[in-house]
């Protein structure tokens, strides 16, 4: 399923220092190694969309991969206007495309470490790509941790090769959505990990670096329950390339992941 082609990748910067930090994968609060992420794009006016929004919260469950969900807007148009949906993710999506040499986009579609992507239904081919990025060096090289304190939502970001930009996603950790028109009219559908907004906070040159946040970004807007942070690389100003590190941090008791 195609569209009109649009990206874009909106900064904003913040105020950054330096740490002192081992080069060491990064972890869940269980103790899990993060594998990867995955980015889904999806649509609640998909109905090919419900079975991988299904399999994204079972990655979410398993707690091993930061897992977010990019509702985007171009299926309003069949009858139903997705209530998580927006532009930015939409825009987000075709940079992706840009980035992989694709005249279009489809929906689900799973992004993999900003790399390659997969039928977001499919999650034996989500994890088993996962797997081969990483015994192929193209996992998540640099360790990222993010920790609510106090007021402070403090990220730290490991040392290694390259360039990349601190990315925060916020999102909503779960929406139960009852679909009333359009190809899932009828349909209740659980959705997890929805992304309200995306902010660039800085630059990370290879060096370790600390990035600090008020906590109040996940309390002071309804929907803001969560964030990950990824260290992603640019193909260009405009266009996303592979993410080198990443993890996420839940407002409230949750926790981490």
């Amino acid at each position: 399923m195609t569209f009109a082609d649009r990206y874009f990748l909106r900064p904003v910067a913040l105020a950054f220092g330096l740490f002192a930090a081992a080069s060491v994968p990064a972890m869940a609060e269980d103790g899990k190694v993060i594998k990867g992420v995955v980015e889904l794009f999806t649509s609640q006016g998909c109905s090919s969309c419900p079975p991988a929004d299904a399999a994204l919260k079972k990655l979410v469950d398993d707690g091993d991969v930061v897992a977010l969900s990019y509702h985007v807007d171009y299926w309003n148009y069949l009858g139903w206007k997705d209530t998580l949906a927006s532009s930015d993710n939409t825009d987000r999506q075709y940079a992706y495309a840009r980035m992989l040499g694709r005249n279009g986009v489809y929906t689900p579609q799973a992004i993999l470490n900003g790399r390659d992507h997969v039928n977001g239904a499919n999650l034996q081919a989500i994890k088993s790509r996962l797997d081969a990025m990483k015994a192929d060096g193209k996992g998540l090289a640099v360790p990222v941790d993010a920790k609510i304190n106090g007021d402070e939502i403090s990220i730290k970001v490991g040392a290694g090769d390259g360039k990349a930009n601190v990315v925060v996603v916020y999102f909503d950790r779960a929406r139960v959505v009852d679909v009333e028109k359009g190809e899932n009219s009828g349909k209740k559908i659980s959705y997890w990990h929805a992304v309200r907004d995306i902010q660039t906070i800085g630059m990370w040159d290879g060096k370790p670096a600390t990035f600090t946040l008020p906590a109040t970004v996940l309390t002071e807007q309804r929907g803001k329950s969560g964030c990950a942070v990824l260290l992603q690389s640019m193909k260009d100003a405009e266009t996303p390339g592979p993410i080198i590190g990443a993890t996420a941090v839940l407002a409230g008791p949750q926790g981490k992941l």
